[in-house]
């Protein structure tokens, strides 16, 4: 069995920077991804609220120099482990982990899974994903150019997503349950008077349309009972996200939503076990605050494996 003194369980923007800080304090150290480094940011086109990049940075061009900022730091005691962790056993003084077909044992692990996109859970939606109905703006927007899409959501994922597409398709839907949008005011002001975009409040999915292809989206506006078809070929879901904490045990507590609950130190339930990023229970899921997190996970970490006695 493998043994390191901290694993990191995701490559996003979180275990990355977790990563980053327990190498250059010389930790043994593996890092758990999937796939490829970037999590969330490979699926955004612009990350335009990261500070250094005035202008603006392309999603994978900054998961590409976070990647590489973790290889400068490269040790002979550095892993890399591209599975799944398909489950976690927490311990007295060290922990296990089932990595693929794998166990490894870690003294301190920084869970930084992210989340994946939420699903409407209305008819048609699963059936015809991949179809015309996509969560990744990004990965399938060139499918649609110059067609009409809708676009549903109303946090800074959606507006952001919204006007992204705009520079491929004729026109657009954006559908939001609430009057209010949630998103920053900065997205809300482009969208609202954007000439392709058509803004639908109060509104909600009924069923995507489509046995093959996805061939419109019937929708009822929640205050006058109203409802239509729209005619669009492809629906853009941004709803917010699920934890990914499928292989987490009891012993960590989460919220309502499954996200992990931690201190301010990022620890969670678990001794010697924290927790940053997306997958964390709290109001802001950015790039910026993922890093934040993760640089206090890693510190705590660190602080954790000083004091650190074997069972």
């Amino acid at each position: 069995m493998s043994t390191f003194d901290a694993v990191v369980i995701g490559g996003g923007p979180a275990g990355l920077t977790a990563a980053l800080y327990l190498l250059r304090s010389q930790v043994r150290t593996a890092l758990v991804e999937k796939l490829a480094p970037g999590g969330q940011m490979l699926k955004t086109e612009r990350i335009e609220n990261y500070p250094g990049f005035p202008d603006g940075i392309l999603g994978y061009e900054l998961s590409e120099l976070m990647n590489a900022h973790v290889e400068r730091w490269r040790t002979p005691d550095f892993t890399r482990i591209n599975d799944d962790v398909r489950q976690l056993i927490p311990g007295g003084r060290s922990h296990r982990l089932l990595v693929g077909g794998e166990w490894i044992e870690t003294k301190t692990i920084m869970i930084c899974a992210g989340s994946s996109y939420r699903k409407l859970g209305i008819p048609g939606e699963v059936e015809l994903t991949g179809k015309g109905v996509s969560y990744c703006a990004l990965c399938d927007g060139n499918f649609f150019r110059g067609q009409s899409v809708a676009v549903i959501g109303g946090g800074n994922a959606a507006l952001e997503e919204a006007l992204y597409l705009t520079r491929l398709v004729d026109r657009l839907y954006l559908i939001h349950r609430r009057d209010e949008f949630r998103g920053a005011r900065c997205y809300q002001d482009k969208c609202f008077i954007h000439p392709k975009m058509t803004v639908l409040r109060s509104t909600v999915a009924e069923r995507v349309v489509g046995r093959d292809a996805v061939t419109g989206l019937s929708v009822r506006n929640v205050k006058t009972g109203e409802e239509r078809v729209l005619d669009v070929q492809g629906v853009f879901v941004f709803v917010g996200f699920v934890p990914g904490a499928d292989f987490l045990p009891i012993e960590i507590e989460r919220d309502a939503q499954d996200f992990v609950l931690t201190d301010q130190e990022m620890q969670t339930s678990v001794p010697g076990i924290f927790a940053a990023g997306d997958i964390r229970g709290k109001l802001t899921r950015q790039v910026a605050s993922a890093v934040g997190d993760a640089a206090v996970a890693a510190s705590s970490a660190l602080r954790y494996l000083e004091t650190y006695e074997p069972a």
